[in-house]
């Protein structure tokens, strides 16, 4: 078997494949292969540094060390996201493609066997792979709005996302926890556009159909309404009452002994 080599590894997966027709599998396997081109372009990955395997409704990309991981996720950030929505602006809902993008790096051999395409074999490639189909990284696409989830493995983070380099914000990625087949994983998902967590509180928005709670002024009984002074309701004499709830008179100013209340 021939000795594992270190290589970026890039993946992407079209998000509900399983659920198009075959001839809607065509169109979008052709736009997936046409998006991969281009963004690996756009990092400057030429052929000559690349090793790229088909997997039907995914791809998988090794790029040599030679091209910056910075440069990489920079495009899938930015670049491929951009095409994507460009593309699917002029694409029937049926046949838009959307996402999951995963950049890890590690040690991979190439052992092909006779008659067989492919052949990458080794840990970190699987561990990659055990990150595209995480149900976080799935869940994080469903609920974005745009047409790509990009997760990044632990060394990936650590060695690049975490530094800031142009065009990789670090606040942007949440670290996250995946069950893989071998223990759980460390990885990081771009999160930004992301809704607000369903947990996050709602006290101050009325249900839905409901009105808002009244806010009218509390008048005195038996006395005619008055007149407004600074947002107050002032009927008679009233003390300066300021929030909490009122019981009997309400008096601002001098009460009269004499005065019925």
């Amino acid at each position: 078997m021939p000795e594992p080599v270190n290589r970026t590894i890039l993946l992407f997966d079209i998000e509900k494949f399983g659920r198009r027709d075959d001839v809607q599998q065509a169109f979008m396997r052709r736009k997936l292969h046409t998006i991969v081109e281009q963004s690996l372009t756009a990092a400057g990955a030429n052929p000559h540094a690349q090793h790229r395997e088909d997997r039907g409704d995914a791809v998988m990309v090794l790029v040599t060390p030679d091209i910056s991981k910075v440069s990489l996720l920079r495009v899938l950030l930015k670049e491929t996201d951009d095409l994507l929505r460009s593309d699917n602006r002029l694409t029937a809902d049926s046949a838009q493609v959307r996402l999951r993008v995963v950049l890890a790096a590690g040690e991979v051999a190439l052992d092909p066997q006779p008659g067989t395409l492919g052949g990458a074999v080794g840990h970190d490639l699987n561990q990659a792979f055990r990150l595209l189909d995480a149900e976080e990284l799935k869940t994080a696409l469903k609920r974005n709005d745009r047409p790509t989830a990009v997760c990044v493995s632990a060394s990936v983070h650590q060695s690049v996302v975490r530094h800031g380099y142009a065009g990789v914000n670090p606040e942007e990625f949440r670290e996250i926890t995946v069950q893989g087949k071998e223990g759980p994983l460390t990885a990081w998902l771009h999160s930004v556009n992301e809704p607000p967590s369903l947990g996050a509180s709602t006290a101050a928005v009325p249900p839905p159909g409901t009105a808002a709670p009244s806010r009218a002024p509390i008048r005195a009984p038996g006395t005619p309404r008055g007149a407004f002074v600074g947002g107050n309701l002032v009927m008679g004499n009233q003390y300066g009452v300021t929030g909490g709830q009122v019981s009997g008179d309400v008096v601002m100013g001098s009460k009269n002994e004499g005065d019925p209340r």
